[in-house]
């Protein structure tokens, strides 16, 4: 009996038992002269089980998968190889029930921190680990331009054979082989045919060698791209952002897609040159000047009272958020594009820090003061930001800015890595840690002195005062990431439990002296992490 014959048998015989032998009969070669048709179609179910159980139609063969490619960067030391072998089985491992985490560093949060220094030397994955390594990456998607880049080539390789992987395919990817920038032959024949990731990969890399080759690159193929991709290739344009790709970007503001419109008109609202922030400087200034009304400066706000083509044409959105009015909303979006410097010539000369100070007329200071805070942000100016900030030992409410904490490390994050670190410094010392999570995110990792002295120091009088060691968990978890490694042994004092003061939350003592252990064994398990990947391989 062939394949084809079995299977329509086994067909036939399955349409007979659910619709029932009386309705539809089996087949006459099935049912032996005499055999009633319920015994027969049992009988020949039986058999035909018994025959699909046992045999396996061979699958077509398929052609072998091409080799991995080959990955020059050296290999890891082996002391840091059985580190990550750790670290990824860790991350498998069940989590906790809540509550108190105990004493031993939470291995699951260095593995970041492990990938990026490993990158930093330059090393290559262990084949053994990268199966681990794309199942960290899909699970965890903050660890996916770490772990990509760890894996390189070979990663990539791997990700094609496994749909559970696909990710890799197309987030942006570094590890993968690239022709070098000069070579405009490969250039050209990987940009055509290569995968999302491999494109966004090499865009990147003849733009950091050539940005008029990879502004050559993207104006050939544009029209053809996909709506997203257009996104994404538009938004690469930021790291190097300059005059020269005005032009293109002017052509992106007539794009069929409203996202790649509103990203192009951003970029150019970047560009204090740029013909887009003139025109949005001229829109801005019929809007807010001096008020020099009842002898005494201020600055005087005549919201616009439409939205016309141009305008919408320029990146602004006609339509509000819930609960924005249409005017408010239409003049931050006109401030925020103006370039900065115009701001000095339309308010009498004036610095920021002066411009920042003056009174607004009719309450429009808030939305003012927010418009100018996210100009800051976009055009990178620690001047302004500055300004916007205050001082801070100011009350959060009542900086020149804004009040929201998110908008202030935006700011802080336009500064050098020093300047931030004090001001955060400075404004823990002031008002302690409550307020600070969010300011913390934005400083540079190890914390410089000032900065993780002043956080030790919070903590410290923290846990003297007798605090709900608990409310203080996502700090002490960002310490513990943070801190520089040479702070453990300055915090050995910490880990004794405390005498329970009166009015101290029941058994806070020994909570902090648990939490105060696990910070000063993570601090020394990383110290012991970045001198295995310096050793010789």
């Amino acid at each position: 009996m062939t394949s084809t014959t079995r299977t329509t048998a086994w067909e036939e015989l399955v349409t007979s038992a659910l619709l029932g032998t009386d309705r539809r009969t089996p087949p006459g070669d099935l049912v032996p002269p005499g055999t009633e048709a319920p015994v027969a179609l049992l009988d020949a179910a039986a058999l035909h089980t018994v025959r699909r159980r046992a045999g396996l139609r061979p699958a077509a063969a398929r052609p072998l998968p091409e080799p991995a490619p080959h990955d020059s960067r050296p290999a890891l030391p082996e002391p840091a190889r059985r580190r990550l072998a750790q670290l990824l089985a860790d991350r498998a491992a069940p989590a906790g029930s809540g509550g108190r985490r105990g004493a031993a560093p939470d291995l699951t949060e260095l593995l970041p921190q492990w990938l990026a220094a490993a990158n930093e030397h330059g090393y290559r994955a262990p084949a053994s680990t990268l199966p681990a390594l794309l199942d960290a990456a899909r699970a965890r998607t903050d660890l996916r331009p770490l772990a990509l880049r760890f894996a390189g080539p070979r990663g990539l390789w791997l990700a094609r054979l496994n749909a559970d992987w696909k990710f890799a395919l197309r987030g942006g990817f570094g590890g993968s082989t690239l022709p070098a920038p000069e070579d405009a032959n490969a250039v050209r024949r990987l940009w055509e045919e290569g995968l999302f990731a491999e494109r966004v990969a090499l865009l990147a890399s003849v733009r950091a060698h050539d940005p008029a080759a990879a502004r050559a690159l993207l104006t050939a193929s544009w029209p053809t791209e996909r709506a997203e991709d257009r996104l994404m290739f538009l938004d690469s344009l930021r790291t190097g952002l300059s005059d020269a790709d005005e032009p293109f970007l002017e052509q992106a503001l007539s794009d069929r897609s409203r996202n790649v419109r509103a990203t192009a008109a951003e970029l150019l609202s970047a560009l204090p040159h740029s013909a887009l922030a003139a025109r949005m400087a001229a829109r801005a200034a019929t809007c807010v000047g001096l008020d020099r009304a009842e002898g005494r400066e201020g600055i005087a706000v005549e919201a616009p009272h439409e939205c016309d083509a141009e305008m919408q044409r320029d990146g602004v959105a006609p339509t509000p958020p819930s609960g924005r009015g249409e005017r408010s909303w239409w003049l931050g979006q006109l401030v925020e594009a103006t370039p900065l410097s115009a701001w000095s010539e339309r308010l009498g000369g004036r610095t920021a820090e002066a411009i920042v100070a003056l009174p607004v007329a009719d309450g429009w200071g808030d939305e003012l003061h927010a418009a100018w805070c996210r100009a800051a942000v976009r055009q990178r100016d620690p001047k302004w930001s500055r300004a916007l900030l205050g001082a801070p030992a100011a009350p959060p409410s009542t900086g020149p800015g804004t009040s929201s904490l998110a908008e202030r490390a935006k700011l802080l994050a336009t500064l050098q890595e020093e300047e931030r670190a004090e001001w955060v410094a400075a404004f823990i010392s002031a008002h302690g840690l409550s307020e600070a999570f969010q300011l913390l995110g934005v400083c540079a990792v190890p914390w410089a002195e000032p900065l993780g002295r002043a956080v030790v120091d919070a903590l410290d009088i923290a846990r003297d005062g007798g605090s709900y060691p608990w409310s203080f968990s996502g700090v002490m978890g960002l310490a513990e990431r943070c801190l520089d490694p040479a702070e453990a042994s300055r915090l050995e004092l910490l880990t004794a439990t405390p005498d329970e003061t009166e009015g101290a939350s029941p058994g806070a003592g020994s909570y902090w002296s648990e939490a105060f252990q696990r910070l000063v064994s993570t601090l020394r398990l990383r110290a012991t992490m970045h001198a295995e990947l310096t050793m010789h391989a």
